[in-house]
């Protein structure tokens, strides 16, 4: 018993160096992809993955840091559109929706904003960035921790992908630790998805967001 009890120790810790590592590869690859708003090569367009709504139907507060990147993205002439991509999976439950809302209060023209109802998570944003929305060229706004991640997957379905990351409100100080451990975790899965199970999300006709 003890043998077998050490010997699960020693695979989980493995687990954890490798997940680790794996964190570590991620990060260091966007670590030239990285940008203020300032220095950002401009792109088609701001791509904006949601981050829940309040119980009265707006956007939280990670998810208003977000946006905001984006408009101010837009207003530098950065970038020529925002796509709001959230999750819509039910009719009490519209994300896109909220963000839109939200940007046009901060006065950003209703006609420079698409929505994406099926951007149910950073996987599936990015992935029907290229497919559906015809896309070429993306800036990613979105926190440190996950703009690693997210510049990733974006690349590997061919997008061109520069990263901003936000400014963050006080919300994250007290939850820090706890944001970074669940990054390691969906790296992996990041890894996995890509590599390995290439799952195809929620799709549909295309709609382009440029013609030629």
């Amino acid at each position: 018993m003890k043998k077998f009890i050490k010997f699960i120790l020693i695979c989980a810790c493995a687990a954890l160096l490798l997940a680790g590592l794996s964190r570590v590869v991620m990060v260091m690859s966007a670590k030239d992809k990285t940008f203020d708003v300032a220095s950002v090569p401009t792109a088609q367009v701001a791509l904006v993955p949601g981050a829940g709504l309040t119980a009265d139907d707006r956007p939280t507060l990670a998810l208003r840091d977000r946006i905001d990147g984006a408009i101010e993205l837009y207003r530098a002439g950065k970038v020529q559109k925002i796509l709001m991509s959230g999750d819509n999976s039910s009719i009490y439950y519209n994300e896109p929706g909220a963000m839109t809302n939200y940007a046009i209060e901060q006065g950003i023209p209703e006609s420079d904003i698409v929505q994406d109802y099926a951007g149910r998570r950073t996987y599936d944003t990015c992935y029907r960035a290229i497919e559906i929305f015809g896309l070429e060229s993306v800036i990613v706004i979105t926190q440190q921790y996950h703009l690693s991640r997210m510049v990733f997957l974006c690349e590997q379905f061919g997008l061109n992908t520069s990263g901003v990351p936000v400014k963050q409100s006080d919300y994250l100080l007290n939850r820090y630790m706890m944001w970074n451990v669940r990054e390691v975790l969906a790296t992996v899965a990041a890894y996995i998805d890509i590599y390995i199970l290439k799952p195809e999300p929620i799709l549909g006709s295309p709609e382009p967001i440029f013609t030629p």
